[in-house]
């Protein structure tokens, strides 16, 4: 047996299990070198956001421990992913460097700059998937083209018959064995924790390869029967919360399909109505980045090029109310300090709070996926880009901008008895439901006997919801194409 090792780059891929490049490396009887590179180089603007650095912190100590339990050590180093990848060549003699494909905007161009540097010291180099389903390439339209629209997305992609079973962790890695420096883990000063604003993270979150496993079994076992109506409600645990375990690559969107398709065959019809919308919202992270792969422009601009001229707002004061989770409207207010507590937000709630800021605040689409994207354990750079797109209206198949959510009406209908308001604003905790998400509404003793001070305790509105919808829809006027006669 050669000598020489196949490196393992770890890149979103953090994972033993149904991992093609770790596979693969061990299949071909070479010596298995495990790398993780910390590339700070990424594009400011997207620079990993603090949540993220966070969680893969987490992630990486369990990716460490797990190949420690199998004999081996992960190398961790921080610099310019393909410097890094040629020292490890040329320290190691390796013959081979093996990674998972990549679908951020700049991914394609340091992959092939990686090819052509391996190519070049005559080193092989191999690309594989497993963050997705489907490669963007293999769903195409009938005339050979990229999607625009989720549904006919959807079916070309429930069309296919996919054969492939996950494949479980390796039994046993024959690891590359020499002395190979690294840095450790705290070197990487992912998460420096002063002031210490994700100390509650670990009370809601496991991240690793175990825990997105025991999530998803959770899931399967506890919710997917109801989760088609029981996703729209934030005051119960109706969702997977499963993105940021897909995100960082701890479980693959194949283990997850196979193991809902296996508990609906083992369960029958009284869990297919919730798998089958389960399998879909899968896809819809799957058209999320099959419109990046094809729009790279897709996290910084319109998909629908009128919306450069909308007329936004600059109001640094009113955006900051929303971080803060104090605009005075308590499902929004909700949703912003989930967020900032737990590094999450229920998902029914983040188009609220989105349709909120870009309409009833005016204030750019892009504000708030930036927000996301520090804040969000799961910021997923495909699926906030285009979910920013689609509720501001102007991404693909998006959702029609003169859609404007209110959010009174919306925590009416999606939390009736108001569970989910009185958690997170546990200031209204005392209103009665009938007030609960319009407290401006409720009379004077309603107001002391929750013991409320509008302004005082808990905040006016900051903007008047009807006059913020008509400026809106005004707005939007000023960019529609005129009607073709």
């Amino acid at each position: 047996m050669s000598g020489h090792p196949i490196i393992v780059w770890f890149t979103q891929d953090l994972r033993l299990s149904d991992n093609a490049c770790l596979h693969a490396a061990v299949a071909s009887g070479h010596p298995v070198l495990p790398v993780y590179i910390l590339d700070d180089i990424t594009p400011g603007e997207f620079a990993m956001g603090g949540a993220s650095r966070w969680w893969l912190h987490q992630s990486l100590a369990s990716l460490a421990a797990s190949l420690q339990a199998l004999g081996g050590r992960l190398i961790i180093r921080c610099g310019e992913a393909g410097s890094v990848l040629a020292q490890l060549v040329a320290e190691t003699g390796a013959k081979a460097v093996y990674f998972s494909r990549g679908y951020a905007p700049w991914s394609g161009g340091l992959e092939k700059n990686i090819a052509a540097q391996c190519d070049a010291a005559g080193v092989e180099c191999k690309r594989f998937s497993g963050f997705l389903l489907h490669e963007p390439e293999a769903i195409r339209t009938g005339s050979d083209g990229p999607y625009k629209v989720y549904t006919p997305f959807s079916r070309n992609c429930l069309s296919r018959e996919i054969s492939r079973q996950p494949r479980p962790a390796p039994g046993k890695v024959n690891f590359h064995t020499a002395e190979i420096t690294g840095d450790t883990l705290d070197d990487l000063d992912l998460y420096a924790g002063n002031p210490d604003w994700a100390a509650g993270f670990s009370e809601h979150w496991s991240p690793g390869e175990v825990g997105a496993h025991q999530k998803l079994t959770h899931f399967l076992e506890q919710a997917v029967g109801d989760y088609d109506q029981a996703r729209n409600l934030p005051d119960v645990p109706g969702t997977s919360r499963l993105s940021p375990h897909l995100h960082f690559g701890e479980i693959s969107p194949l283990q997850c399909w196979a193991a809902t398709s296996h508990a609906v065959a083992t369960a029958g019809k009284n869990i297919d109505r919730g798998s089958h919308t389960f399998e879909k919202e899968i896809l819809w992270r799957e058209f999320s980045h099959h419109l990046l792969h094809y729009w790279p422009t897709l996290p910084t601009e319109p998909f629908k090029p009128e919306f450069a001229d909308f007329p936004w707002l600059q109001d640094d004061e009113k955006l900051a109310s929303w971080q803060k989770g104090q605009t005075g409207f308590p499902i929004v207010d909700a949703g912003m300090r989930e967020l900032w507590t737990t590094g999450w937000m229920h998902n029914r709630v983040r188009m609220i709070v989105a349709s909120f800021l870009i309409k009833n605040l005016r204030i750019p689409w892009q504000a708030g996926e930036h927000w996301f994207w520090d804040t969000l354990v799961d910021a997923d750079i495909g699926a906030n880009s285009a979910s920013w797109q689609w509720v501001a209206g102007c991404g693909a198949d998006a959702a029609p901008y003169f859609r404007i959510f209110n959010p009174v009406l919306q925590g009416e209908k999606f939390d009736r008895h108001a569970g989910y308001v009185r958690k997170w604003v546990p200031e209204l905790a005392a209103m009665p439901d009938k007030f609960i998400h319009k407290p401006w509404q409720a009379p004077d003793d309603i107001l002391r006997k929750a013991r409320i001070k509008l302004g005082t305790t808990y905040p006016r509105p900051i903007v008047d919801l009807g006059q913020t919808r008509d400026a809106a829809l005004a707005a939007y006027k000023t960019i529609r194409k005129p009607e073709v006669v």
